[in-house]
């Protein structure tokens, strides 16, 4: 395993426990329900679809990568 994969799983992982640990607090993280994600609801329960969401983690993944892995 070469050392930019371990530094960048250890950057995952630290991520990942702060961010659980302010939902396990009861912290509101400042993303979800953005504008053009999808709600559907109805009156025997609904459906939520956050495509923007998606979107924007994705782009930031991507750039974190490349940083990350350009040579």
């Amino acid at each position: 395993m070469s050392p930019e994969l371990g530094r960048i799983l250890l950057v995952i992982g630290i991520v990942l426990v702060v961010v659980g640990g302010l939902a396990a607090l009861g912290v509101r993280l400042p993303f979800g329900r953005l504008p053009g994600d999808i709600a559907i609801e109805g009156e025997r329960g609904g459906f939520y679809f956050p495509i923007v969401t998606m979107i924007i983690v994705s782009v930031v993944l991507t750039v974190l990568v490349n940083l990350f892995f350009r040579r």
